[in-house]
C-alpha cells in the first residue's frame, strides 16, 4: 500500500497541469480609402487617435460637387412639374377655348355656306347674267376655306379633350427618373466626400495629407481593429485531443510577466500543415501542426500587434 501510494504521488507530479503554446498576437486592419478621386480638404485625426464608428476622419473637397447636385436638383423639380402636366392633363380653360373656336368656325362656316347659297340662286334664276364668275369663285373659296378651318378646330377640341399620349407620359416619367439617379449619384459623392470610420479602431497609419489627390486604389488611413484580439498559435497533433473550440485559456507576454490575460480558443484548423519559422520550439519546428486562434480579452488594449505570446491550456490531472 505504501509502495502504490508513493507511485501514485510521483505520477500525480509528473503529470503536466497544461499546454503550452507560442504564438503572436494578432488583429485585424482596415485599409481604408476615399471613395472618389478629389482634393484632400482636410484630415481631422492622427496616428495612434482612438476613433469610434462615424467618426469623421478626413474631408474631400466638394466645390465642384456642390453645384452639380444643385443644378440637378432644379432640373428634377422642373422635369417633376412637367410630368405632373402631363398626368393633369389639358385645363378646363383651354378645353373651353378649344370649344369656343369650334363655335367660332362654325358660325363662319355657316355664314359662307348662305353666301355661297344666295349667289348660287341667284346665278341660276338670272342664267348668270346677275352674279359673275369671279363673285362665284370668291364665294366658293371662301366656303371651303371656313370649312376647313372648322375642320380644324374640331380636331384641335378633340386633342384637348383626350389628353396627352400615354407615350408622351412614359417619356416624362423616363425622363424624371434619370434626373432622380442623377441626383442620388450627386449626393452620393457629396457624402463620400466624408471619411468616416466604419468602426471602433486605432488609426495605425496617416497616409494621405491635405491638398494630395485622393483615389479608390490608394489608402487613406490603416486602422487596426483592438477587439476582437487573438494569439494565433500551433498545436501539435498528439495534443489535439486536448484543446476544443470554446476551451478557456490565459495568455501572457514578455511585457507583462506578472500578468494572464483571460482568453478562450476560438477556432481550430480543420488543415494540418508545417510548423511556421516563427515558432522557435525546438520541439516544434518541423511538427505537423494545425493552427488555433486564442481570442484574448485585453480592455486596457495593452496588447500590441505581433507581441510574442504564450497559451495556457489547462489540461486534466493526468493527461498529457
Amino acid at each position: 500500500m505504501v509502495i502504490a501510494a508513493l507511485l501514485w504521488a510521483f505520477m500525480r507530479r509528473d503529470s503536466p497541469t497544461e499546454l503550452l503554446l507560442y504564438g503572436n498576437v494578432d488583429l485585424r486592419q482596415v485599409e481604408l480609402p476615399f471613395n472618389g478621386s478629389e482634393r484632400v480638404a482636410a484630415v481631422l485625426v492622427q496616428e495612434g487617435d482612438h476613433v469610434t464608428r462615424g467618426q469623421l476622419l478626413a474631408r474631400l473637397d466638394t466645390s465642384r460637387l456642390a453645384p452639380q447636385a444643385a443644378k440637378a436638383e432644379a432640373d428634377l423639380a422642373g422635369q417633376q412639374q412637367a410630368v405632373d402636366r402631363l398626368h393633369h392633363g389639358n385645363r378646363p380653360e383651354e378645353i373651353a377655348q378649344a370649344r369656343a373656336n369650334v363655335d367660332a368656325a362654325t358660325a363662319d362656316a355657316q355664314n359662307a355656306h348662305a353666301q355661297y347659297a344666295r349667289l348660287t340662286s341667284l346665278s341660276d334664276s338670272s342664267s348668270g347674267r346677275a352674279v359673275s364668275r369671279q363673285d362665284m369663285d370668291a364665294a366658293k373659296a371662301a366656303l371651303d376655306t371656313a370649312e376647313a378651318r372648322l375642320a380644324v378646330n374640331q380636331k384641335a377640341l378633340a386633342l384637348a379633350l383626350a389628353g396627352p399620349r400615354k407615350e408622351d407620359i412614359a417619356q416624362g416619367e423616363a425622363q424624371l427618373r434619370a434626373d432622380q439617379a442623377q441626383l442620388a449619384l450627386l449626393q452620393q459623392q457629396l457624402k463620400d466626400a466624408d471619411l468616416l470610420a466604419p468602426l471602433d479602431a486605432v488609426v495605425r497609419s496617416r497616409i494621405v495629407e491635405p491638398g494630395e489627390m485622393s483615389s479608390p486604389q490608394k489608402s487613406a488611413f490603416t486602422l487596426a481593429i483592438v477587439d476582437p484580439k487573438w494569439v494565433r498559435a500551433y498545436v501539435a497533433e498528439p495534443d489535439l485531443g486536448s484543446v476544443h473550440e470554446g476551451m478557456r485559456a490565459e495568455v501572457t507576454v514578455d511585457a507583462f510577466h506578472d500578468r494572464r490575460f483571460p482568453a478562450w480558443v476560438g477556432f481550430i484548423s480543420p488543415v494540418a500543415e508545417f510548423t511556421p519559422k516563427s515558432v522557435e520550439t525546438t520541439e516544434l519546428r518541423s511538427s505537423l501542426v494545425y493552427e488555433i486562434r486564442v481570442f484574448v480579452r485585453d480592455p486596457g488594449n495593452e496588447l500590441r500587434l505581433g507581441m510574442p505570446a504564450t497559451v495556457h491550456l489547462p489540461l486534466k490531472r493526468g493527461a498529457g
